[in-house]
């Protein structure tokens, strides 16, 4: 594993005051736009490519506008994310000829694919940088690049991936906040590009995970969220003998921190020990995010996950026997090439063992690169999307079921802001996850934390009431 060290940061903080000097010559403040793709480690990167923009003399906007640097922070996962942010670069070409020193730049996991990249800079000819997964933390200096130079700056490095823990990180203010423990993956799921985007497992060491994490509770946080690819790998490539389960245990200790949830795990690596310190842990919500993908064994085995449906059904049974309350949560892939209607079944078999509170879904794409993207597929589109239909069908009949059954109930929420759909509520989530909004009362803001009555369900999010009891 290769940490970054300080001595190549110093050199990027050089870079970022000589960027400070060009961008704010004139006593002009420029402004960003960092439009963020994908999942909630894309969601971290781009608060730590926000500290770095704002190291450099940068303030923020979201209009576009107004933007002087426009930064697409981009997904490789799916195809209709990459389709999205090729329509949308291809769009700025018109902002671009308006204003010639417009910066537009495309980072993250799609730029990471050689080919992509390289799409970029022969057919998208007004974009001005480019950089990967790997030299995020080179951002000043690619930056540096792009205001020096007169041609599209690439920057994509094929390597297993860094650690850099003196990246400045502008987040949000909040009573929440994401902390990743670990990068990279080890997996090789047939189907998922994630291990060639964003290299190999590399843990965080624990000590700075920590201090992080004391440092956010003194700015008023209470709820963080541990991020990885595979966070239950957490501490297998590291020298000293730790794993997730020691780490979760360490931080619940963490005074003034009340919540803790994490994600993603995989089943395989979903250990006894785990469980159990979940199970003892009273920060860590009872909350568990775990993928299953496919109800076939034939199917699992295609897709290199590693354990079968009874097994992952066990898995549950054991969860659930330590965790009688916890809310489940699954990702599900429909289509994955030859899956045929009595392997769907199998799908549909496991979505009602389990009775999952709500599911990701999606039909399956095809990634350059993967295993899968060269199998054989005689499966019609038709057949896919009827199954998908189905999925959907089955799955929103066990959500509402699961969320009728929360009628009456009181949970302490922590409240995250008003509610997106009417600016009359507030909202937040239960310790299992689930959105409850309930009306704006005097004296009760962002961070608090209130007992909520549910008065009424709705399939993926409740209405309450304050309790007064």
């Amino acid at each position: 594993m290769k940490t970054v060290t300080s001595e190549e940061m110093n050199q990027q903080f050089s870079y970022a005051e000589q960027v400070k000097h060009l961008a704010c010559a004139g006593g002009k403040t420029p402004k960003a736009l960092v439009i963020t793709y994908g999942c909630q480690q894309n969601e971290n990167d781009s608060e730590r490519i926000r500290g770095m923009l704002a190291q450099m003399g940068y303030d923020f906007t979201e209009e576009k506008e107004e933007a002087d640097l426009i930064l697409y922070n981009t997904c490789a996962v799916r195809e209709g994310a990459e389709q999205r942010v090729l329509g949308n670069v291809g769009a700025l070409v018109h902002e671009k000829r308006r204003r010639p020193n417009l910066l537009i730049g495309i980072c993250g996991c799609m730029m990471q694919q050689e080919h992509m990249a390289k799409t970029i800079k022969q057919k998208y000819r007004h974009v001005s940088f480019v950089f990967g997964t790997h030299t995020l933390h080179k951002f000043p200096q690619i930056l540096w690049r792009a205001l020096s130079e007169e041609q599209t700056v690439i920057s994509v490095e094929q390597s297993d991936g860094v650690i850099c823990e003196e990246v400045p990180v502008r987040r949000e203010e909040g009573p929440k906040a994401w902390v990743s423990i670990m990068y990279g993956c080890n997996n090789f799921c047939t189907y998922c590009i994630v291990p060639y985007v964003r290299g190999r497992e590399r843990s965080r060491q624990p000590e700075k995970v920590l201090v992080e994490i004391r440092e956010l509770v003194k700015t008023g946080v209470t709820e963080i969220t541990l991020l990885g690819q595979n966070v239950n790998a957490y501490g297998k490539d590291l020298p000293e003998d730790i794993d997730f389960a020691d780490l979760l245990y360490q931080i619940n200790q963490i005074e003034g921190l009340k919540r803790i949830r994490f994600m993603t795990s995989h089943p395989k690596d979903m250990s006894q020990k785990l469980i159990d310190t979940m199970a003892v842990c009273d920060k860590v919500m009872p909350q568990l995010h775990l993928p299953f993908q496919a109800g076939s064994d034939r199917i699992l085995e295609k897709m290199n996950r590693r354990y079968t449906q009874e097994q992952y059904l066990d898995l549950v049974r054991r969860v659930r026997e330590k965790m009688p309350d916890i809310a489940l949560t699954t990702d599900i892939i429909v289509g994955f090439p030859n899956e045929t209607k009595e392997d769907f079944e199998e799908t549909i078999k496991v979505l009602k063992a389990v009775r999952f509170d709500s599911v990701f879904s999606f039909i399956y794409s095809k990634r350059q690169g993967t295993p899968a993207a060269v199998m054989e597929d005689a499966i019609s589109d038709s057949e896919k999307h009827e199954n998908f239909d189905r999925l959907l069908e089955v799955q929103n009949q066990i959500s509402r079921e699961i969320n009728d059954a929360c009628f009456g109930k009181t949970f302490e929420l922590l409240v995250e802001g008003e509610s997106k759909t009417d600016e009359n509520m507030l909202t937040g989530r239960t310790p299992g996850g689930k959105i409850v909004n309930f009306p704006k009362e005097e004296g009760i803001k962002t961070g608090d934390y209130v007992n909520v009555t549910v008065t009424k369900t709705n399939t993926w999010s409740l209405l309450g009431e304050i309790c007064r009891d």
